[in-house]
């Protein structure tokens, strides 16, 4: 699979001081080389959700045991930042009880993404968040 070519100016509008920097190479680093990309095999719950705008695409697997998340895994196409947003994701709510992860925030995401997200780019960072969301809602 060929990656589209990121231009590093684009991920934010806004100047990044030097910790910021750093954050934006790990999303460039989680679009490039992404964790937990794969279909989980014997999932508990899958859910999907697409941004029409701009084409982001993701599907999450997750394997719940006794109210934790034992495994997640994502599918997906999209802009770099929301496929970094839900490699970090994936990572993030592994062992988390169920209902933790159903607690999570815009404010949760944005801060591990960790730099300054542009309006236009929301839809992208929080799409990790509302796949995560529906696929919990629809376990209740």
């Amino acid at each position: 699979m060929k990656l589209q070519q990121i231009d590093r100016n684009e991920i934010t509008s806004s100047p990044l001081t030097e910790e910021q920097e750093i954050y934006k190479e790990n999303i460039i680093d989680h679009y490039k080389h992404p964790k937990n990309k794969s279909e989980l095999q014997n999932y508990t719950h899958k859910h999907r959700e697409i941004n029409p705008l701009c084409g982001d695409d993701i599907t999450l697997y997750l394997k719940v045991n006794k109210g934790k998340i034992t495994e997640a895994s994502f599918m997906g196409k999209g802009c770099a930042i929301s496929q970094a947003s839900i490699s970090m994701l994936t990572e993030k709510i592994k062992d988390m009880p169920l209902s933790e992860a159903k607690n999570l925030k815009k404010e949760d995401i944005l801060h591990m993404l960790g730099i300054p997200i542009s309006f236009v780019r929301m839809k992208c960072a929080l799409l990790s968040l509302k796949v995560l969301q529906k696929e919990v809602e629809e376990t209740q």
